[in-house]
């Protein structure tokens, strides 16, 4: 075997993702889009991919130079419906292929956005969430002179009118349409220019679809008053399920048409909650249950990567309605749990160190298929014999490549907080670790802040520990993962005791007889960015930052990011009309002026949740100061630069975060 070599930006080429997947009705096959990059292009395609569940290699199922994806088995296996821009780079449509062979029928002709689809229980139709593009947009694209020339004006009049990775949204909501899957006929179920309807889902009858919808008189102002509503397949007025008040999402019919279970918060104006799995009666007749509300855990599939985001599933239910299945992201693990509907019998079905993702049972229940990413792997999918609880890894995605690294050895922690409290860390050590040598090192910070780091394949760190560097990180109270008051810790108190939990783990890292404390470095990614500046206005410990897509300025935030105040509502939850004084103790810029630290300031100019101005203060304020700075702008990126970016640039990215810890970590190696 040839010797292992260290991970390089260029990896980032090589490198293929699951982007979708779903296990066939009788239990024989996946289906799962892969995506890929075409290097001289500078594009992403993803294909469709087909892989026996018991022994064979997989095989490419569609061909070409398009993105294939959302593949979705017709109920009696005989076909498989998926979105594609195969005919048009620009507009996605829905087709159907044969799952025994032949070419994909096109089925829709549709101008918009489709964001899900799903087979009718009789496969005779489909029910999608859809949101048709502006006539004058379509009108523009059908004149040359039209289109050369662009966009005169835009009117705006809704709050929410942009969102990042999109840009400016169109004036149509996402509405509920159904499709016949012979003809392509489609019909618009809701039609409300307020009212977003979402996450459609089928009775089992095929008579109702039920949905998430927010119905107040203006939504934009009131985000978490969302409600579920169900709706007869043929059309008509829809019918409001009375439920708890709060945000929700994912509902999901049980088989005998009895419940409906979903996922959701209750309150308006609690983030830090955790989402908890509620069941209520189809018909109305009873309240809400919130099965799960007797465990700190969140239902969630929240466990930040950055080559493939985990996928929240809706609940999932045993064929005789007896159980569900659902996500739990916990201690740096994304779990597969199941409940009884009565919320008794709480039991792991995949607790394994990584995150289940996509998951799909047969029409038996008796054959489970799931995507599972670990932290040395991106994912692969395995599938899961109920009766007997044997498991098999059925794809090799990635193999070729990750047998040929070497890419250091990881060591998790717990450690104490400075209130006594329990803290879970990892560390990465480089490749052909020496304990007796001294290593320069990068404390790493997630973003959210409600979201988990844990043991899913982060190429950043991988790249940056081949370079020579011990990286480590930690999920400090203000996120989830780790029960409701680790997330309630730092409402309206952000740089307060999250700050204190990831000084505690440097304290706990640097005890490390190789840890070098004269040469550490910090850097992360939007609240990580925020907790970057945050640290070298408070302490000069580190010799070197690099602060990504932050937050300076809460107050000049308001009303310029694509959530508009959502994310100030923690801090009194006053605009800066009203108050500034909570938005400006919160902001970093404050205590700039004791930043001493060589600080690289990375944004993306495309950034609509952390706007550019943002980066610029800091980048401004340090040359002020004459601390050591540079700017660099990534033009055409949104925020997820570093996950979803064009690949060059998320290249260059990594390779100027080297440059930098490499000035100010490495030249003091003796």
């Amino acid at each position: 075997m040839p010797a292992k070599r260290h991970i390089t930006a260029e990896d980032l080429y090589l490198l293929q993702i699951v982007t979708g997947s779903e296990l066939s009705p009788d239990g024989q096959h996946v289906v799962f889009s892969l995506q890929r990059v075409d290097r001289e292009k500078e594009k992403k395609y993803s294909n469709l991919w087909i892989v026996p569940t018991r022994g064979g290699e997989a095989r490419q199922f569609t061909i070409g130079d398009h993105v294939d994806s959302s593949p979705r088995w017709s109920p009696d296996g005989l076909s498989i419906a998926f979105i594609s821009n195969r005919d048009d780079e620009k507009q996605s449509q829905l087709y159907i292929i044969p799952f025994q062979g032949g070419e994909a029928r096109l089925l829709t002709h549709m101008h918009g956005e489709f964001a899900s689809i799903a087979w009718s229980p009789d496969g005779k139709r489909f029910v999608c969430q859809f949101r048709k593009t502006d006539p004058d947009e379509i009108e523009r694209e059908k004149d040359e002179r039209k289109k050369e020339l662009g966009i005169v004006y835009r009117q705006i009049s809704r709050v929410f009118y942009k969102l990042d990775g999109k840009g400016y949204l169109p004036k149509d909501r996402w509405h509920l349409w159904t499709i016949d899957a012979r003809t392509g006929r489609s019909r618009q179920l809701t039609s409300s220019p307020v009212f977003d309807d979402i996450d459609p889902c089928w009775s089992p009858d095929g008579r109702q679809i039920a949905f998430c919808s927010n119905h107040s008189p203006d939504p934009d102002f009131n985000p978490n008053a969302i409600d579920l509503f169900v709706i007869d397949a043929a059309g008509g007025a829809e019918h409001k399920i009375d439920t708890p008040a709060g945000p929700k999402t994912s509902p999901a019919f049980s088989p005998d048409g009895s419940w409906i279970a979903y996922l959701g918060q209750e309150g308006l104006h609690a983030e830090w909650k955790n989402m908890n799995l509620w069941v209520v009666p189809a018909d109305g007749s009873g309240k809400a249950q919130n099965i799960t509300g007797a465990f700190d855990f969140n239902v969630s599939a929240w466990t930040i990567n950055d080559t493939g985001a985990s996928t929240q599933m809706p609940p999932t239910w045993s064929p005789d309605s007896d159980r569900i299945y659902f996500q739990v992201a916990r201690h740096g693990n994304t779990e597969l749990q199941s409940i009884r509907v009565d919320g008794r019998d709480l039991h792991t079905v995949v607790e394994d160190r990584g995150v289940v993702s996509q998951y799909n049972f047969d029409r038996t229940g008796s054959t489970l298929a799931y995507f599972f990413g670990e932290m040395f792997d991106p994912g692969q999918i395995h599938v899961r014999e109920m009766g007997t609880q044997t498991d098999r890894k059925i794809t090799k995605i990635n193999r070729d490549l990750l047998d040929r690294l070497e890419l250091g050895e990881i060591e998790e922690g717990w450690f104490k907080g400075p209130a006594e409290n329990d803290l879970q860390g990892w560390i990465l050590k480089p490749p052909g670790f020496d304990v007796k040598k001294k290593y320069p090192s990068i404390l790493e910070i997630h973003g959210g802040p409600l979201v988990q780091y844990g043991n899913f394949f982060m190429f950043e760190f991988f790249y940056l520990a081949a370079a020579g560097y011990v990286v480590y990180f930690c999920n400090p109270r203000g996120g989830q993962g780790y029960g409701e008051e680790h997330a309630r810790a730092i409402q309206g108190a952000w740089g307060t005791v999250d700050y204190d939990d990831l000084m505690a783990w440097v304290d706990f890292v640097c005890q490390k007889p190789y840890i070098d404390p004269e040469r550490m470095g910090v850097t992360g990614g939007s609240y990580g960015g925020y907790m970057t500046n945050w640290i070298i206005g408070h302490t000069q410990r580190f010799k070197a930052a690099v602060t990504q897509r932050s937050v300076s300025n809460l107050i000049s935030m308001w009303g310029s990011s694509d959530f508009n105040w959502v994310f100030q509502e923690t801090f009194d939850d006053k605009a800066p009309y009203e108050s500034i004084e909570a938005l400006w103790r919160c902001s970093p810029l404050q205590y700039l002026g004791n930043a001493r630290t060589p600080t690289l300031v990375l944004h993306n100019q495309q950034d609509l949740r952390c706007a550019i101005e943002q980066g610029e203060q800091v980048f401004v304020a340090l040359k002020k100061l004459g601390v050591d700075t540079e700017l660099i702008v990534f033009p055409d990126e949104p925020h997820g630069l570093s996950r979803i970016g064009r690949t060059d640039r998320r290249i260059a990215r990594l390779n100027h975060i080297r440059r930098w810890f490499d000035k100010y970590l490495m030249e003091q190696e003796s």
